[in-house]
Parts: C-alpha cells; sequence; structure tokens
C-alpha cells in the first residue's frame, strides 16, 4: 500500500481524458482560477490581515481538503517542501528519496484564524504519533510536520506540541517534526482542490470523507 496514493494519481488521469478535457484545457482552467483568486485578494488586502502556514500530516489531498473549510482561511495549495531535489515531481516525491514531504500552504486572516485554532485542527485531524505514516500511506513524504514562518510559529508549535505530550492525549510520544520552511513548490495542477474536484474517486470516498465527516462534527464552530 506504500504507493497507494501515486496509482491512483494515474486514475485521475484517466478520469480527466473520460471527461473528455484536454489538459492543456484543465491548465488553463486551473490558471484562470489561480488568476481570479489573486486578483480577489489584492483587492481585498486592505481588509484582511494574511499570514501563512506549512503544514505536512500525510496525503496533501486530505490536508487540503480540511483547511479549506476553515473560517479565516483564503487559500490552501498543495505542495511539498523539506527536501533536497529542485523542482521536483509528484513521480519523484512518491519515491521517498528527495527528502520533501507532501505539505498544505495556508494563507489565512489572522482577524478571523489564529495560528493556535490552526494547529489544533492540525494535530486533531492525523496521527502525530506514527512515524512518516498515516494510515496506509507510508514514507518520508508523509511525514507529521509543522514548517514554520517564523520564531513565534516555531515557538508555538514546540509549546503546544509539549503540553500534548504531557497531557497524555496519546498513548505514544508526538513525533511531529518542527523544522524551518525551506523552498516550497507547488504540486502540479491536478492535485489542486483534489477532494472537491474529485469527490467520488476512491481514495476521497474511503479515506478522505470519513476524515471530513470527523472533522466537520468535531470543529464546527470554525467552519465557514
Amino acid at each position: 500500500m506504500k504507493n497507494v496514493t501515486c496509482l491512483l494519481a494515474l486514475s485521475v488521469l484517466i478520469f480527466s481524458c473520460s471527461s473528455g478535457k484536454s489538459a492543456n484545457q484543465i491548465t488553463k482552467a486551473q490558471e484562470s482560477r489561480d488568476t481570479a483568486k489573486v486578483l480577489t485578494l489584492k483587492q481585498d488586502s486592505t481588509t484582511m490581515n494574511l499570514d501563512t502556514a506549512t503544514f505536512g500530516a500525510g496525503c496533501f489531498w486530505c490536508i487540503e481538503a480540511v483547511f479549506q473549510e476553515v473560517k479565516g482561511v483564503v487559500s490552501v495549495t498543495s505542495g511539498y517542501t523539506g527536501g533536497t531535489t529542485k523542482n521536483p515531481t509528484y513521480e519523484e516525491i512518491c519515491t521517498g528519496r528527495t527528502g520533501h514531504a507532501e505539505v498544505a500552504r495556508i494563507v489565512y486572516d489572522t482577524s478571523l484564524v489564529s495560528f493556535d485554532a490552526l494547529l489544533e485542527i492540525f494535530w486533531q485531524t492525523h496521527d502525530p504519533t506514527t512515524i512518516n505514516q498515516q494510515g496506509n500511506d507510508v514514507g518520508t513524504q508523509y511525514r507529521s510536520a509543522v514548517f514554520y514562518h517564523n520564531e513565534e510559529q516555531r515557538s508555538k508549535a514546540e509549546h503546544y506540541k509539549k503540553q500534548l505530550d504531557a497531557s497524555g492525549a496519546w498513548d505514544k510520544p508526538i513525533v511531529t517534526e518542527i523544522t524551518a520552511l525551506s523552498e516550497f513548490y507547488p504540486a502540479e495542477n491536478y492535485h489542486q482542490n483534489y477532494y472537491r474536484n474529485n469527490p467520488n474517486q476512491g481514495y476521497c470516498r474511503y479515506v478522505i470523507q470519513p476524515k471530513m465527516e470527523k472533522f466537520r462534527k468535531v470543529f464546527k464552530d470554525k467552519l465557514k
């Protein structure tokens, strides 16, 4: 099951062909949406206090799906960070040899949601006690990690990690990596908005959907 996510990626490409849309059309549509998002952010920037968080918690499809529904989150981008290979591809990431983690870069409005709240959601929506594994997804690319953007984020992440360990919230020690953000590489276009675009795909139905149902119940006060 180690390469289940990589195999699922192939099914995405097959699905795209059967839908009658060319890869070029899909790419152009994504670029149009991204452009519109950027323009909206520029227009609203005078009324928003934007900051960025970057988390690794297994497959980035799951992380993206969760944080897209959080009130105050402006955008979520799936991508790669924490490795050594320049401009890595998904296929290279899946080998586990590039050193990168699958992550979500989260842009949020600090007047609506705090970094503390994002950390709470992060730790409660995956298992931070398993080394390089989330469920059947196994490999260093699936490690639990907080890639901090500044010293305040580092301090808070380490503080809450220590508190959670002391509380006994999990039977095993938390192994979440807390490290400075290195270069971030956005993932390929077909990975963006993956759960929203492919709700009936196998991984989405049997892995992401149950996670989302639990998340919506526990954090219903933080939903958009």
